[in-house]
């Protein structure tokens, strides 16, 4: 059975409501102005909230303010009941986030169906995130145990082989053993480091605070020193160096060093996986007005249309064509990344022909 709250100053149409509620099996709370309504809503997270708008105490844009901006009761659907019936009223309603919004006098014909359609809207969005949950669970089910058993493999396999040959096997072979050890800790540490990323980033961008707080700082660096050094890095790490091809202009970008350092880093090691040895990989960069232009284009093996748009954490494709090591993660941080800081991604791909990376970010 849905509770749900009333928040109305009136106590005649407050218990109007309450009746017709309680008629059609809902359980109802009640409360007599916005304070008190916000301080329900906050301790018992009804399944839908109907609010006046003109309340002592807090009116109701107030309310729906208050609750758009915390955690617990930011998906709560909200429909406005209210004597204003200017269309101006009506659009401020939308604008602060309300769900619906009807106008005094209303039957009971069409609230119940205003309440009706909210609950189901409501509860199609939350299948779609368990859904979507569903499909990250079997994606880190499939993926991660792999990602992460085979660097421990390796360490432990080459660790236990140093200690039995201790003493046995020539200097210059231990030395070659401790080194695949630490391949294999650094690549098991950068995955650990690239999930760490990626619950920040998502936890961030569930935050309407903490996103607001980073729009806010507006933290800014200059670009090309930053992408050529970066870039060159990671080609001499894949042994591509021939392949890189950098077309950068200097500009300032609406983004902090690290981050941009971490979008080449992720979008780079991408493009040097999925494509061959001797093959370009080109990295160009300009300012276009108040916008940076970033492309990172490859020759590589493409995506398909649906696998763009399935794009991830922990999503693969493909892996018993391409033995690809790596967690998924690299776009699906790149995507947070670009959208929390204003910008636009997007991919062009043709299968078996390449792929062009596209990110534009304020200047």
């Amino acid at each position: 059975m849905n509770t749900i709250l009333i928040i109305e100053d009136e106590p005649q149409v407050r218990g109007n409501i309450q009746e017709i509620l309680q008629l059609s099996d809902f359980e109802t709370l009640i409360a007599a102005n916005g304070k008190i309504g916000l301080e329900i809503a906050q301790s018992k997270l009804p399944d839908l909230i109907i609010c006046d708008i003109m309340m002592p105490e807090l009116d109701g844009y107030s309310v729906l303010s208050a609750l758009r901006h915390n955690e617990a009761t930011i998906n709560i659907p909200l429909i406005f009941v209210t004597a204003k019936s200017e269309r101006s009223d009506f659009r401020q309603g939308m604008d602060f986030g309300a769900d619906d919004y009807l106008t005094k006098p209303f039957t009971p014909e069409e609230l119940l169906n205003a309440i009706a359609s909210r609950l189901h809207k409501h509860a199609l969005v939350e299948r779609q995130a368990q859904a979507k949950l569903d499909e990250l669970r079997m994606n880190i089910a499939h993926s991660l145990p792999h990602e992460l058993n085979t660097p421990l493999n390796g360490i432990l396999g080459m660790s236990q082989l140093l200690i039995e040959s201790c003493g046995i096997i020539p200097d210059s072979e231990e030395v070659e053993i401790a080194e695949l050890i630490y391949r294999s800790a650094n690549r098991l540490n950068a995955l650990v480091q690239r999930f760490l990323l990626y619950s920040n980033l998502e936890i961030i961008t569930k935050s309407p605070e903490k996103t607001r707080q980073i729009k806010e700082k507006k933290d800014r660096c200059f670009t090309e020193k930053i992408i050529s050094e970066v870039a060159l890095k990671k080609a001499i790490e894949n042994c591509r160096e021939k392949d890189l091809k950098l077309d950068i202009q200097e500009s300032p970008v609406q983004l902090p060093q690290e981050n941009l350092s971490i979008l080449i880093e992720e979008l780079l090691e991408n493009s040097f996986k999925f494509s061959l040895p001797n093959s370009e990989i080109q990295v160009m960069s300009k300012r276009e007005g108040n916008k940076f232009n970033l492309y990172v284009i490859d020759n590589g093996k493409g995506m398909a249309i649906e696998e763009i748009n399935k794009i991830g954490a922990f999503v693969q494709f493909n892996r018993k064509l391409w033995e690809q090591q790596g967690s998924g993660l690299g776009l699906a941080i790149v995507q947070h990344i670009v959208k929390l800081y204003g910008g636009e991604f997007t991919i062009a791909s043709i299968p078996e022909k390449g792929t062009t990376v596209s990110v534009s970010l304020p200047c």
